[in-house]
């Protein structure tokens, strides 16, 4: 596969990936989280906002790979 068609398949996967993984977030975020305590829901969000970085680094890894 080519690089130019990687990075069309890989940017098209990430936008959708972010699309759902943000929706999925922000339901559990805004669901049963908000009966949690404080440092509860400081951690859910700690997490949810960063662990979206390790499936996207190793999509984009995956594209800018040489042919």
């Amino acid at each position: 596969m080519s690089a130019r068609n990687r990075k069309l398949i890989g940017t098209i996967v990430l936008l959708v990936f972010l699309a759902l993984y943000s929706w999925v977030a922000v339901m559990i975020g805004a669901g049963r989280i908000t009966l949690a305590p404080h440092w509860v829901q400081f951690i859910y969000f700690l997490a949810a906002g960063l662990l979206w970085v390790l499936p996207a680094l190793i999509l984009i890894r995956w594209m800018q790979r040489p042919d």
